[in-house]
C-alpha cells in the first residue's frame, strides 16, 4: 500500500488523508482492527486510516474511482480475511465515510447499494433513472444523511400516538431531530454514551448489578428497530433542514449489512 499514492487520490477530489498507529490516539479512540475514519484539526476534516504496522503490510488500499466534480472517492480495502468497501465523499456540510455492502466497482453502484430494497422499490414505482435515484430529493424519496423517507401519505395516526421533537439514531451516531413521530412495534432498551446500541432490561440490570454507580451513567428509555414514520422538519447540525409534508416512512441505508457495522441498531 503506497499511502502517498492514496493521499493524492484524496486530494484529488479536495480532502486530506493520512495514516495513524493506534498507539498515538487516545485510548477511547483506537479500534481493534484496522478504520477508515474522519479526524479533525485546526484545517478541518481529514480521512484517516487508523492501522497497526504489521496490519498494515496485511492490507491493500485500491482507489476504484473518484469523481472530483462530485467529491466522491470510493476504495476498496483487500485483507487475507476478506474485502472491504468504502465510499468517502461530501454530503451537503460534511465529508464523510460510508461502508458499502456488496462488491461496487463505481460509485454510482456504491450510492445504489446503500439504498435498502425498500427505497428502491419506490424508485422503480416512481420510474426513476440512475441518476434520479442518487439524488437527496426525487418523486420516491427524500434522503437526509444516512436516513431514507419514503411518502406514507394512506398513514391515520391517532393524536393520542403521535410524539413530538422525537430523535432517530444509529448507533453512536449523531441524533435527527424530528418534529412528529409514530411508531410501531420495536424493542424498549436503555441507552447510554457506553453502550449506544442499547440494553435490554435484564442485560440493564446485570450490568447495573455488575457495575457499582452505573446507574449514574445519563442512561436514556429508546425503542430499538421499530417501525418508524415521520412528518414535518427533520433537523440535524451536518445536514439541511428537510420538511416533510406527509408522513413518510423511514428507513436506514445499509451500512448495517457490511462488515465494520454489523452491530449498528437503529434507535428513536
Amino acid at each position: 500500500m503506497k499511502s502517498t499514492t492514496i493521499a493524492n487520490r484524496f486530494a484529488h477530489m479536495g480532502a486530506r488523508f493520512r495514516i495513524v498507529r493506534p498507539e498515538n490516539l487516545p485510548r477511547r479512540r483506537r479500534r481493534a482492527d484496522y478504520a477508515l475514519d474522519l479526524a479533525s484539526d485546526k484545517r478541518g476534516q481529514r480521512f484517516e486510516l487508523q492501522v497497526t504496522a504489521q496490519r498494515e503490510a496485511e492490507l491493500d488500499l485500491i482507489v476504484l474511482q473518484c469523481d472530483r466534480v462530485d467529491q466522491h472517492l470510493l476504495v476498496l480495502v483487500k485483507a487475507p480475511v476478506a474485502n472491504d468497501c468504502f465510499l468517502c465523499g461530501y454530503d451537503e456540510r460534511e465529508w464523510f465515510v460510508a461502508a458499502v455492502p456488496g462488491s461496487p466497482s463505481t460509485i454510482l453502484q456504491a450510492k445504489l447499494a446503500l439504498q435498502p430494497d425498500e427505497v428502491r422499490d419506490a424508485a422503480d414505482r416512481a420510474g426513476l433513472s440512475d441518476s434520479e435515484r442518487t439524488r437527496r430529493h426525487n418523486r420516491a424519496f427524500i434522503r437526509q444523511g444516512e436516513w431514507f423517507f419514503v411518502p406514507a401519505p394512506e398513514l391515520q395516526v391517532d393524536k393520542r400516538h403521535l410524539l413530538k421533537d422525537e430523535p432517530i439514531r444509529r448507533g453512536a451516531g449523531k441524533e435527527h431531530m424530528v418534529a412528529e413521530l409514530f411508531r410501531t412495534s420495536g424493542e424498549d432498551v436503555h441507552v447510554c454514551s457506553r453502550y449506544p446500541n442499547g440494553l435490554t432490561e435484564p442485560e440493564y440490570k446485570r450490568v447495573v448489578r455488575e457495575n457499582p454507580g452505573s446507574d449514574r451513567w445519563d442512561w436514556q428509555i429508546r425503542v430499538r428497530d421499530a417501525e418508524v414514520y415521520a412528518r414535518g422538519t427533520v433537523r440535524h447540525s451536518d445536514h439541511e433542514t428537510i420538511t416533510l409534508l406527509d408522513w413518510h416512512r423511514v428507513w436506514m441505508n445499509t451500512e448495517t449489512q457490511t462488515r465494520q457495522m454489523a452491530n449498528v441498531a437503529f434507535l428513536d
